[in-house]
Order: structure tokens, then C-alpha cells, then sequence
């Protein structure tokens, strides 16, 4: 678990760990020079409960260094990665485990997640569609996976890749050692807020001229949050951007109509992609490219 300033969701974030049904594991957390007490909240945890492995970088290191730093602190074979800002099903180590360690084919897993806000209510509901359609973004949240270590360490962890898609591009090279594999149920909830972490990191992008992409996901991010996508001075009218841009612009008019639209479209494509895939196994990730 890598920590920079997350002290408003830490709480919630270690407590869901130390409570897995799952409880053969260490907790290495690694605090990146945090300014808002995070550390002292990290320290509590780590006094009462000998499962956690806290270190700290003394000068910020940022998202990718500290990352693979964390992972080189972990002692076990397989690594699940948290982040500091959402929360894990009771059951989310135990299955992933149970995946990686039965099929040594496997190298990666992930399960899916809903969407909560800052006071944890579920703003976005599970979307299996993700695993049916063929797509260069993986179906789960980055923080949800869980991964053989051997692998992690062959592919040279985020390769010094910015985080904006140090993700995605570790999973791309990962996949050329195995399958990486997604699990239907939601055993994950990401926190959908302003101060996180890729929401930073995607508006940055937007000093160099941001994409098309970049922005539909920073606008998207944004309306889950619970406020207006403010983005329709980037969103151009062309080829690409028009989605973005229209969207952008009825988010502004009236959010709470356009996030009650989304949540119904994302409801119904997951109930038809239900007719092929069933709680209880595992699917490959249709990778694009």
C-alpha cells in the first residue's frame, strides 16, 4: 500500500485489509513523505497489529518508484496491491489467492469493482460488460489486483513509467508471461473524490495537451465524485471529442440527470453481459493491440 496524504480514507483503507477472511499476510505500507499525518495514522495501525510492515521515504519518491519499493519490501510470492483511498471486500485476498495459486498459468488477477463516493455510497454499480469487450484498459481497478511477484520482478515492475499509465503498461507486458484473468464478482470499491490520486494525474496531462481520452476519464471521474465534469473549455468539437464534449456540457447543466443516465446505461449493458459471464469463474482479458 503506497501513502501519500491519504489520511481522510486510511482508516477505512488498512481496516479492510486487517479484516480479510485471508489473514496469512503482511501489510507493507510505504509512506511517500506524507505531509497531512497520514504516517502517524500508518504507525497507529502497526502497533497494534504485528501483520503490518510500515517504511518510509524520507524525500517524496512519487507514485511508480514507491510502488515497486513497496513490492521489493514484500517477503511473499504473491503481491495484491491496495490503495490507500479505497476499500477491499472481506473476501478479495482469499480469491484472488485461491486463482493465482491453483492455475500456475495465471500471473495476474483482478476483480471487479463498484464506484463510491468520499462518504462511501455506491455511485457507480458493477459493470461486467468490461470483461466482454476487447479493450487496451484491463476490466478492474489498479488497486484491486493481485500478482505473482516472479512476474512483477522479470518485467521490471512500472519500468519507470508515469503511474497516468504505469498500470495499464505493466499489465500489457505482464500478459507476454501469462494470462491475466478478471473476476466477475465486486470484491473491490473504488473512491470516486477530487483529491485522488489518477484524477491528479490525468488533469496534469492536460499542461502538454491533453487527449481525447484523457479528458472523457477526468470529466467521467470528476461527475462520480458528485460535482460538475469542468472540462468543456478542453473538450474540442471534432472527430473523437464530441462525446466528450457533449457530455461534458449536459455534466454542467445538471450532473445529478446526466450520473442517474449513466448509472441506468452501465446497469443495463452489465445485465446483458451477464447472459455470458457468471459469478464464480474467471475470463481472460480481451486485450486490444
Amino acid at each position: 500500500m503506497p501513502v501519500h496524504n491519504a489520511r481522510r480514507f486510511l482508516d477505512e483503507a488498512i481496516r479492510s485489509i486487517i479484516t480479510q477472511t485471508f489473514a496469512d499476510f503482511e501489510l507493507v505500507i510505504l509512506d511517500d513523505s506524507s505531509t497531512d499525518g497520514s504516517l502517524e495514522v500508518s504507525r497507529e495501525w502497526a502497533a497494534r497489529d504485528d501483520r503490518i510492515s510500515l517504511f518510509e521515504n524520507k524525500d517524496r519518491l512519487g507514485h511508480s518508484a514507491t510502488s515497486n519499493l513497496a513490492v521489493s519490501r514484500a517477503r511473499a510470492d504473491y503481491v495484491a496491491r491496495m490503495d490507500a483511498d479505497d476499500i477491499s471486500h472481506p473476501e478479495r485476498l482469499f480469491r484472488e489467492w485461491k486463482v493465482l495459486s491453483q492455475s500456475a498459468g495465471i500471473v495476474l488477477a483482478g476483480p471487479l469493482a463498484d464506484g463510491i463516493d468520499a462518504d462511501g455510497k455506491q455511485v457507480r454499480p458493477r459493470d461486467r460488460w468490461r470483461i466482454v469487450r476487447r479493450s487496451k484498459f484491463a476490466p478492474f481497478a489498479h488497486g484491486s489486483i493481485m500478482f505473482r511477484k516472479r512476474t512483477f520482478a522479470a518485467v521490471s515492475g512500472y519500468a519507470g513509467t508515469p503511474m497516468r499509465v504505469g498500470d495499464q503498461d505493466l499489465y500489457h507486458r505482464m500478459a507476454q508471461h501469462g494470462h491475466i484473468v478478471t473476476l466477475p464478482e465486486v470484491l473491490y470499491h473504488y473512491r470516486y473524490h477530487l483529491d485522488n490520486s489518477t484524477l491528479q494525474k490525468v488533469s496534469a496531462s492536460k499542461e502538454n495537451g491533453a487527449a481525447n481520452d484523457s479528458l472523457y476519464v477526468e470529466g467521467a471521474m470528476r461527475l462520480w465524485a458528485g460535482h460538475t465534469p469542468d472540462i468543456q473549455d478542453a473538450c474540442p468539437w471534432k472527430s473523437g471529442g464530441v462525446k466528450a464534449a457533449v457530455l461534458a456540457r449536459w455534466g454542467n447543466a445538471s450532473p445529478s440527470s446526466l450520473r442517474a443516465v449513466m448509472r441506468c446505461g452501465v446497469s443495463m449493458r452489465d445485465r446483458v453481459a451477464g447472459i455470458w459471464i457468471k459469478d464464480g469463474k474467471t475470463y481472460d482479458w480481451r486485450r486490444e493491440g
